[in-house]
């Protein structure tokens, strides 16, 4: 390759893993890292480089199972309830669970089945056949057997066998070193003052911890300036001791992006662009005798590629299978487009509705990295598969245990805030108890519930036509004698986010018409958006005087950020998004917020600890202190 080709070309998953321990290979990098000898007791973790053979059996001997008196078979014989035998005190031994069983006697009988006379004798009521409760030598390890073959990774329960075995060490792989060297002018150590531009080196933490979590040693590097020539030095000098290397950053084709010359240079460029997303521009090759990976500098784009690609290679040092999460099928809850081309790894929320397992896709850029630490599942939408329908079933790798997703409250709908205060008090008083709260917008949701993919909808759509909200559009999309059952959260203050102080001195809907106002609109289905539409219609402004009213977000929280970092003027949404943003309000309306649900579900037990939490004051005042907010009819049933 080229040290100034940007990109090979956009190579599958499974072929650029090939291509990539060929090269390793022609390379000379090791195949398994080295050897070593450990005290079985610190092995966990480790992968046997050698077969392991018992050196004892165990038991070691024939061993009482349990306590009670040790007996000779055939003196039991014809005992029963109503002809008992009696053994003399020469007759039998008393024994406890784990003692060698006597010479001269074959069984147990267990004490809770002994009646001991006044003078001694057992009194037995039963027989007993030979090595009844009896463990004999080497019922489970016998000496000289096989007991763990090379390659396997060593868990709590193999080491208790090994020692039982006799086995005091044990031959194992070391630990594989990986080495991770940030870069980039911008990037700052975590916990530095932040100039505008600035980024703080969150990546190298983060893979740190997924390396360790792998079973591996890690070790960051200071970080290096965007010089090809300090990057290589770095480069290299990571090489003397790693046994991979992640070079952060600069792995694309921009103006400073210097990844792949600098590997190209040290080394070998086996791949350049995956097709995958995220994670597209990874660079894979080797320097010297050391493989790389060039990491994206997306958060997201990093932890995929440590999981697509270094994992793989990491068990490969050890020569052990890669670890693999636990699978489920799962019915998505809304509509997944996919571009053709790309293997499209997408981070879902998880719960089960109706024994169902449902899965909601997360936001899906690759800097969105709230999207992994939110995530249960991650699926895989195929390159040559233009994504899926509503409803449509998909295999899910799960990030969290069916038991647990199985106590998730699903709430699908329109984004309010106090759903991510109740998830959080939720959970603080229950460990168990997860609310996932997806935003698709209120139409959305009652789409979802009608479809049975959620519990909850949240919905504050205004009914144009009679000036209601939500229960007109119940009616229209579940029908009008749907077992269906409304639940008034909050009343809220809608209004104008602008900046402080208000500068361009807006009053109203009224002004989004000024020429030179730059809107952000919400998605079309969100209630806030038909809130515009309903004010806009009543003072006769056509949509299309309102600049911005295209430009669309899925949050009042991401409405906000736009107005704070200067990219819009203003933007209907609640006034807890303002505070949160330190910006200034104009009130537009006061609207109620209610959970849409079935009947049947209102008394499921995953759902109770919801409304015991609308009941308490505490909760209600920790609402109405986010601003914007009245509790008076928290709880309330409106249907």
């Amino acid at each position: 390759m080229s040290a100034e080709s940007p990109f090979v070309s956009d190579v599958p998953a499974a072929q650029a893993l090939a291509v990539w321990r060929e090269a390793r290979a022609a390379a000379g990098c090791p195949a398994r890292v080295d050897p070593v000898r450990m005290p079985v007791g610190a092995a966990v973790g480790r992968v046997t480089a050698e077969p392991v053979w018992a050196l004892r059996s165990s038991p070691a001997f024939d061993a009482a199972a349990m306590d009670g008196i040790a007996v000779r078979a055939t003196d039991t014989v014809g005992a029963a309830d109503t002809t008992p035998v009696l053994l003399a005190a020469g007759d039998f031994a008393v024994v406890d669970t784990g003692d060698p069983l006597p010479e001269g006697y074959d069984a147990v009988v267990m004490r809770e089945h002994v009646y001991r006379t006044p003078d001694g004798e057992a009194e037995l009521r039963a027989a007993v056949p030979p090595y009844q409760h009896v463990r004999s030598i080497g019922e489970d390890i016998s000496a000289g057997e096989l007991l763990l073959p090379e390659g396997h990774r060593l868990r709590p329960v193999d080491v208790a066998a090994c020692a039982a075995a006799g086995i005091v060490e044990v031959g194992v792989r070391r630990a594989p070193r990986v080495v991770i060297v940030p870069t980039g002018d911008e990037i700052r150590p975590v916990g530095a003052e932040l100039a505008p531009g600035d980024i703080l080196d969150t990546n190298s933490m983060m893979l740190a911890a997924q390396a360790r979590e792998a079973g591996c040693e890690a070790r960051v590097t200071e970080i290096v300036p965007d010089d090809p020539q300090a990057i290589t030095a770095m480069l290299m000098e990571a090489t003397r001791d790693a046994d991979l290397v992640l070079l952060i950053a600069g792995s694309s084709a921009g103006r400073d992006d210097y990844t792949a010359r600098v590997v190209a240079g040290a080394g070998v460029v086996a791949v350049h662009g995956v097709a995958v997303r995220p994670g597209h521009p990874v660079v894979l090759g080797a320097a010297g005798r050391t493989p790389v990976i060039g990491v994206p500098g997306y958060p997201v784009s990093a932890a995929l590629t440590f999981d697509i690609f270094a994992a793989p290679a990491l068990a490969e040092l050890e020569g052990a299978a890669p670890r693999e999460r636990p699978s489920a099928t799962a019915h998505l809850a809304r509509k997944l487009p996919s571009a053709i081309g790309m293997d499209d790894w997408v981070r879902v929320r998880l719960g089960r509705v109706r024994d169902r397992l449902v899965a909601t896709p997360l936001p899906r850029g690759a800097g969105v990295l709230t999207s992994l630490v939110r995530a249960d599942g991650l699926l895989v939408v195929p390159s040559g598969v233009e994504g899926h329908h509503a409803g449509e079933q998909v295999r899910v790798e799960l990030l969290r245990g069916l038991s647990e997703i199985g106590r998730t409250i699903v709430a699908i709908g329109s984004h309010d805030m106090v759903l991510d205060l109740a998830a959080s008090a939720l959970r603080a008083a229950d460990p168990l108890i997860t609310l996932a709260s997806s935003n698709v917008g209120s139409l959305g949701g009652l789409v979802a519930l009608r479809d049975g993919l959620c519990h909850v909808a949240g919905s504050h759509l205004l009914d144009p036509a009679t000036g209601r909200y939500t229960l007109p559009y119940v009616d229209r999309l579940l029908g009008t004698d749907a077992d269906v059952a409304v639940i008034r959260l909050v009343h809220r203050d809608q209004g104008l986010i602008v900046a402080p102080g208000n500068p361009l001195g807006l009053t109203g809907i009224e002004d989004l018409a000024k020429p030179d106002l730059r809107y952000v609109n919400r998605q079309r289905g969100a209630g806030t958006r038909a809130l515009l539409d309903h004010e806009l219609t009543g003072l006769g402004i056509d949509p299309r005087e309102v600049s911005g009213y295209s430009r669309e977000e899925h949050t009042h929280l991401a409405v906000a950020a736009a107005v704070a970092a200067g990219r819009a003027d203003a933007g209907l949404g609640i006034l807890a998004a303002a505070r949160a943003f330190g910006l200034d309000f104009v009130p537009v309306a006061r609207e109620p917020y209610d959970l849409v649900l079935r009947t049947g579900t209102l008394g499921e037990e995953l759902l109770a600890p919801l409304w015991e939490l609308l009941e308490q004051p505490e909760f209600r005042a920790g609402v109405e202190a986010l601003g914007g907010y009245s509790c008076a009819e928290t709880g309330r049933r409106v249907r």
